[in-house]
């Protein structure tokens, strides 16, 4: 961790600008762009002031770095983006992705996204990645010079591995299992948090009405008129006060929700190990059918049924020479699926050792962040709490001078 790029860069998204241009279609849209800022460690440490160097970002150029990031480190839990649309949320806040509110979060959120990656022991160091928050003219280029797209695996591809394995690994089975579980019971909290949040909405505003009605009472009262005027003060401030708490506690959800999107990255691994295990299985498989053909072309003896076996028969066997050259060319295929056996072996055994080493860490980081979140979120509650007791505690004090 101490040569991970967080340690010598300050990583900045400081903030975002609404543009209009024209997409690959050449039609006019309207997008939000994130200015990046970076700054190098060492020199503030020797007492220097070191240069910022600052460019801007779309969201989807965000998106094609981690897709960039998902496919060449398909053993790592790559971290996820904020959402592109707000979801979860109490219904005064809005879910357009142009709302200010929602593209501040989602500037906190992608800073977040840089400075996970700028600290993982592995990606940290991926050139792609530097040059993503050092170089804006030809970076896309540049990625896409990598052919990362071509590694891509197809979900047809993954699906059937699903399902087609023989030998699922029990741990990245139980790994998959655990991702959904955990997805479903985040999904579960942020809509109880989301009610929770509209009725809390509808409890404060209604306070309101205590403060209209204390107005209008103290107009017709001589002795109470001030202290009333003075409680539906602090009642018109309580009202009002919810509005920036449930915005603040917004911060609090898009902490689990960053969990929420971690499942998906976690249900990745477990279907790239998947695909190997099966492409494994079906190299396995197509060498003991060769190696099986070989053997009935050097005996003479056909095992199990087949076209050929009954060509043979119908329109007469083959000749020495020609057997002689299919046995050759078979040995040959057979050595070298041996090779590509043993080849594909030895790939699936660094992918479990390198993928288990980085679901550990990203284990320790996932039981850290989701207590902090918590432990905050409750802090939160307590002292929102607390400030309704000291509203009401100024009302009484009110009601007793009147």
């Amino acid at each position: 961790m101490e040569d991970c790029l967080a340690k010598k860069m300050e990583i900045t998204v400081l903030e975002a600008e609404k543009r209009t241009g024209k997409n690959a279609m050449n039609m006019q849209e309207t997008y939000t762009a994130y200015l990046i800022e970076t700054r190098a460690v060492e020199s503030q440490s020797e007492g220097q002031c070191a240069p910022v160097d600052s460019l801007w970002r779309r969201y989807s150029e965000f998106e094609l770095l981690r897709n960039y990031l998902s496919v060449t480190y398909p053993h790592i839990v790559v971290p996820p983006l904020p959402e592109k649309r707000a979801d979860f949320v109490w219904h005064k806040l809005s879910a357009d992705n142009m709302d200010p509110d929602f593209v501040e979060r989602r500037r906190i959120g992608l800073e977040n996204f840089l400075l996970r990656v700028a600290s993982h022991p592995v990606l940290c160091q991926d050139k792609i990645f530097y040059s993503f928050l050092t170089q804006e003219g030809g970076w896309k280029e540049m990625v896409n010079e990598t052919g990362f797209q071509l590694k891509a695996d197809s979900r047809l591809k993954a699906l059937n591995a699903t399902f087609r394995v023989k030998n699922p690994d029990k741990r990245f089975t139980e790994l998959k299992h655990y991702s959904d579980e955990l997805q479903s019971v985040i999904s579960h909290l942020l809509r109880v948090r989301a009610r929770v949040a509209d009725r809390l909405y509808g409890v404060y505003k209604v306070h309101g009405n205590y403060g209209r009605v204390f107005s209008e009472w103290s107009a017709i009262e001589k002795e109470m008129g001030d202290g009333l005027q003075s409680a539906g003060h602090h009642m018109d401030v309580y009202a009002a006060s919810i509005d920036d708490i449930l915005e603040e506690e917004e911060h609090y959800a898009d902490q689990l929700k960053e969990y929420l999107f971690y499942a998906e990255a976690l249900r990745a691994v477990c279907r790239k190990h998947e695909l190997m295990q099966y492409d494994l299985e079906m190299a396995a498989q197509d060498l003991t059918s060769k190696k099986q053909q070989c053997e009935e072309l050097a005996t003479g003896t056909v095992r199990t049924f087949s076209l050929k076996g009954m060509t043979s028969k119908l329109f007469g066997q083959e000749t020495p020479e020609q057997r002689e050259a299919k046995i050759k060319v078979l040995e040959e295929q057979i050595q070298e699926g041996e090779e590509q056996l043993k080849s594909k072996n030895l790939e699936g055994r660094d992918f479990v050792k390198s993928a288990w080493a980085d679901i550990e860490r990203f284990k320790e980081q996932k039981n850290h962040d989701l207590k902090e979140a918590l432990i905050s979120y409750a802090v939160m509650q307590i002292s929102m709490c607390k400030k309704g007791i000291q509203v009401w505690t100024n009302a009484k004090e009110c009601f007793s001078k009147m």
